[in-house]
């Protein structure tokens, strides 16, 4: 008699839990396959750190195939599923399609970027998904402050040194915090002409920082970033993007050569393709989480609408740490389908939140526990180090590292801007020309079809190939 097929779709958090937690409860029981665009996890949590030099990008990525003993890792994107004949197709990394046949399936194809109908947003800014998008901006903030410091008049070096992020949320808190922290580094090794220095904004329409947070980390945050000298704007947000900067809903335009979109995610445009029921973008399930008159499919993550039942009538917000426990409690349902186990529900209990500020500062709440400055920043690293299914000890070097040795500021020049497009259903991967070839220029110097903009610039040396 054939084993059972189990195929997950998706590597992030929830995908990742629910493969190594099958992988110990089912070993030869079933054959289990990962279906996912990278041959690694990504440990988000860590990505602005990643933006700002402190952490190579190799400590936040964690092998797939190294950690997932049992599972089969198939490398693609899934662009179709036939429910009625219990099938998932996919393109795999060089074009190829295939089919895979599932007995149980497991939608944990996580989120995208959040767009807004904002003018010039689509074509100016970029997000802040995946590890492309991390190295560009690295890359991008890095050149600069370069070009800043080259610069002949004031005008275009406080332009090229200012950086708006739009979303105070736990991304763009965490990426204006570790960024403004970045460039105050490259200053004091190499200060810019007429004392001009940079200049981070941090936007967002809600009424404080962190809005989803604990009010007390929201003051935590909002007091350590402020002392730093970002400006931190509520209630304010775009209006529009064009080439030269950002005008602002408060009527300001900021000359600007960098926009960082950190608005929200979305969940991934596949769960729409299922046909099943849907709740705000997001595949609807069961307290089980498996899809209601589908007994066979189940979905968790940031692509699944899971009941809330310590607040009846809500879901569980799209976070890391609910992806994180539905990938342990889809794994044992979908054991308990096979014979295995028991079936459990989806229940919470709130483990706090951190937000790591750069340097020692940080905001955490460990247990609903709200801790002061360095302690905070100490729980918090100990939290990741923890959260890591690897490179646990890499992590803590670069750290230590960094605490004793200047950053390095050096241009990569391995992602192109139009390589991560802000409008992208795979923030994962970067994108390439159809032909596989470098693209032509146009007469701004960019890849065809490229507007020039205040992050998507490529009409300087140090982005030639």
């Amino acid at each position: 008699m054939s084993r059972p097929r189990i195929v997950i779709v998706g590597a992030g958090f929830a995908g990742y839990r629910t493969a190594r937690t099958l992988s110990r409860l089912l070993r030869h029981k079933a054959d289990i396959t990962l279906l996912n665009p990278t041959d690694y996890f990504l440990y988000v949590p860590l990505l602005p750190q990643v933006a700002a030099g402190l952490l190579e990008p190799r400590r936040v990525t964690v092998s797939l195939s190294g950690t997932l003993p049992h599972v089969r890792l198939v490398l693609g994107e899934a662009d179709g599923i036939d429910l009625d004949a219990r099938t998932v197709h996919y393109t795999g990394p060089e074009g190829d399609g295939g089919t895979l046949a599932y007995d149980r399936l497991v939608l944990a194809v996580g989120s995208v970027n959040k767009l807004l109908p904002i003018p010039g947003v689509a074509e100016h800014a970029h997000g802040f998904r995946g590890l492309p998008e991390a190295l560009y901006l690295r890359d991008h903030v890095t050149r600069q402050m370069e070009l800043a410091a080259a610069a002949d008049g004031p005008e275009s070096c406080a332009a090229r040194c200012t950086f708006v992020v739009v979303g105070a949320g736990y991304t763009g808190t965490e990426v204006a915090a570790q960024g403004q922290r970045y460039t105050e580094a490259q200053v004091r090794k190499r200060p810019l002409r007429n004392g001009v220095k940079p200049r981070w904004l941090l936007l967002d329409v809600a009424p404080r920082l962190l809005p989803e947070l604990d009010e007390r980390l929201s003051r935590t945050a909002d007091r350590v970033l402020r002392e730093r000298g970002v400006e931190v704007r509520m209630g304010t947000s775009v209006k529009e993007a064009t080439h030269d900067g950002v005008l602002l809903t408060d009527g300001e335009f900021v000359d600007t050569r960098t926009l960082v979109w950190c608005v929200g995610v979305r969940p991934d445009p596949l769960v729409e393709s299922v046909g099943q029921p849907m709740e705000r973008g997001r595949l609807l399930v069961d307290p089980h989480l498996q899809v209601p008159g589908r007994s066979e499919v189940f979905a968790c993550g940031d692509a699944a609408a899971v009941p809330d039942l310590n607040n009846p009538g809500g879901y569980t917000p799209m976070t890391a740490q609910h992806a994180w426990r539905h990938g342990a409690v889809v794994a044992r349902n979908v054991a308990a389908s096979l014979g295995v186990g028991e079936r459990t529900v989806y229940r919470h209990r709130d483990l706090g939140f951190v937000v790591d500020l750069g340097g020692v500062q940080a905001a955490a709440n460990p247990l609903g526990v709200h801790l002061p400055g360095p302690l905070a920043g100490a729980v918090t690293r100990g939290y990741h180090l923890a959260a890591m299914p690897g490179n646990r000890v890499r992590v803590a070097a670069d750290w230590l590292l960094d605490a004793v040795l200047p950053r390095q500021a050096v241009q990569l020049g391995l992602v192109r801007s139009w390589s991560v497009p802000l409008d992208t259903a795979s923030p994962e991967l970067p994108r390439v020309p159809d032909n596989a070839a470098k693209p032509a220029k146009n007469a701004s110097g960019g890849a065809p079809g490229e507007p020039p903009g205040p992050v998507t610039r490529t009409d300087i040396p140090a982005e030639e190939d």
